[in-house]
């Protein structure tokens, strides 16, 4: 056992436990919600900067191959299809990317809804249910979107207009026949199987390639056009990313 002397000094170095300060009166908590409505902005603020940098970087990759395949009429027309798969999979980063970020921007606007809405414009009805709401959601955070919920909301947003692009894109390339041998001798695809052959890559036939970008376009297309659940912020209006 140490001596009184040392006992002291020990509990003046340890440091002393306090117990969380709680706001006491409206004041308190009024600093309390503008702090962290601040907080909260931010962090959603930087998901979104996120979101809007892998869009960017899908538009440079979309550009730069489009370059490529359509600068010279010898580029195989590959290059678009290898440009449709990493353009896919900057869509899959994104909705990971978009799930964070709607979790943030829920938390933003249900302070904006109950708490800052009913300060300039008070409604009846408004309970405080929200906060109880609130108060789960930062114990047990959760994502309140799936994650094809969150790639059919990109590709309404911007990625279904950049497969189309490419689309066009490899249709208007793979109009002309024998374009990778020699650019002097291209000329239009005069009938389906001559088109067919054309867009064959390697030892995969033409019909398969079809067939796979049939496939690939029909599942954008239903991506794209089936109707929303209508959680998280597409309940309560049609202000969304």
């Amino acid at each position: 056992m140490l001596p009184k002397n040392e006992q002291a000094i020990v509990q003046t170095l340890r440091p002393s436990v306090k117990a969380p300060v709680f706001p006491s009166n409206s004041t308190e908590f009024i600093n309390v919600m503008a702090h962290y409505h601040r907080a909260e902005i931010a962090r959603m603020a930087g998901w979104r900067d996120r979101i809007d940098r892998t869009t960017n970087w899908a538009i440079t990759v979309v550009a730069a191959m489009l370059s490529v395949s359509l600068s010279t009429s010898t580029a195989h027309h590959g290059v678009l299809i290898f440009a449709m798969v990493l353009v896919l999979l900057l869509l899959v980063i994104e909705a990971r990317r978009y799930r964070f970020f709607d979790v943030y921007r829920n938390r933003v606007r249900r302070m904006e809804r109950n708490y800052f809405a009913q300060i300039f414009a008070p409604e009846e009805g408004t309970t405080d249910d929200w906060v109880q709401k609130l108060g789960e959601d930062l114990r047990r955070p959760l994502f309140l979107t799936s994650t094809s919920e969150a790639i059919t909301r990109r590709l309404r947003r911007n990625y279904c207009w950049m497969f189309l692009i490419l689309l066009f894109a490899w249709l208007v390339k793979t109009t002309f026949i024998r374009m990778q041998e020699n650019a002097v001798d291209a000329h239009l695809v005069g009938s389906v199987g001559e088109w067919v052959r054309n867009v064959a890559i390697g030892p995969i036939p033409g019909w398969a390639v079809i067939a796979g970008l049939g496939v690939f376009y029909g599942w954008i297309l239903y991506a794209t056009l089936r109707k929303p659940k209508g959680e998280g912020e597409l309940a309560f209006g049609n202000v969304h990313v």
